[in-house]
Formats: structure tokens, sequence, C-alpha cells
């Protein structure tokens, strides 16, 4: 069968983010369908729009999948119920986790549920450094541009930075 390579982004700024970002990539790793998921390193991060709230971690995942996108979104959508995320979402508030998928193979999908790929990429830090990290010299899609290269002309000024994890914790 057929697998799609995939990007997501993942990011936690309630509870501990560590344990909701691992949670969620244990959980990924249990479908069948998903495999070869790899991870960048995790980045804390300043919030975006809504400052009042606490920083986040983020990280960016590679995995393969032989899930459509939708069904993949519907996996991801269980995953946030799971670890506690609010089913009515308020935009750019608190959260234990959020999973966006970011690429999705060569996709390109525009509908009120899903977006790929994913239309707020290219101006947050906080997936490209993450994206790059893994896939620097791919090209982005709708984009002819490397990863590498988008983050260089990336507008937003946020804060990013390398999360070290405490081993003894």
């Amino acid at each position: 069968m057929f697998k799609n390579k995939v990007y997501l982004s993942i990011g936690s700024n309630i509870g501990d983010k560590e344990s909701n970002i691992a949670s969620s990539i244990a959980i990924l790793g249990s479908y069948i369908e998903i495999s070869k998921i790899k991870s960048s390193s995790f980045y804390k991060t300043e919030p975006l729009y809504n400052e009042n709230q606490p920083s986040f971690l983020n990280i960016v995942i590679e995995l393969e999948t032989t899930f459509t996108a939708f069904q993949l979104l519907d996996k991801i959508r269980e995953i946030e119920k799971m670890l506690g995320r609010e089913e009515i979402r308020q935009k750019n508030h608190p959260r234990t986790i959020d999973i966006d998928i970011i690429i999705f193979k060569d996709s390109f999908i525009n509908t009120p549920e899903l977006q790929i790929p994913h239309p707020g990429a290219l101006l947050r830090k906080f997936v490209l450094i993450p994206l790059a990290e893994l896939a620097s010299d791919e090209i982005f899609p709708k984009t002819n541009i490397k990863i590498v290269d988008l983050l260089e002309k990336c507008p937003d000024t946020s804060v990013v930075q390398k999360h070290i994890i405490d081993k003894k914790a």
C-alpha cells in the first residue's frame, strides 16, 4: 500500500508540555497506518497573537501513513480530545495539545475543515525552524522554494529557542 509522507506541527502550553507532546506521538505511533515517525528537537516558543498565555513547547514530526488527509485529521482530533483539548476551541488560546497537518505529500486541500499545506506555516518560525531541521532542502508545496530559504524570509520575529529536556525529572 502506498504511504504518504506527512509533516505535523505539535504544540502544548498547558500542563506537562513535554508529556503532552510525547503522548500524542505515542498514540500516533500506535496506529498500524502510521510508520517511520521522526521528530525534530523541542522548541520553546513565545505565544503569537494572544501573548497573555504561557510559552509553548513545539516540535515537528515527519511520518508515513496510509491514511488519507481527512482520516488523519479525524485521528488527530481524537488524540487532541484524549489529551484534554476542548472540542469548542478558542483561536490562539492556551491548550494542552495542538496538532496541525503542515504538509501531506504533495496534496493541495482547501476546505473549511482542512487546508493543506497549512496556510499559516510560512508565517510561523515555530513551524519553520523544526521543519527545516527535518527537511531543510525539501521544497515547500505551492512555493517552489526550499524550506530553509522560506525560514530566512519568514516575517515572524518571535523568539524560538531549542529546549533541553531534563532527563532526571
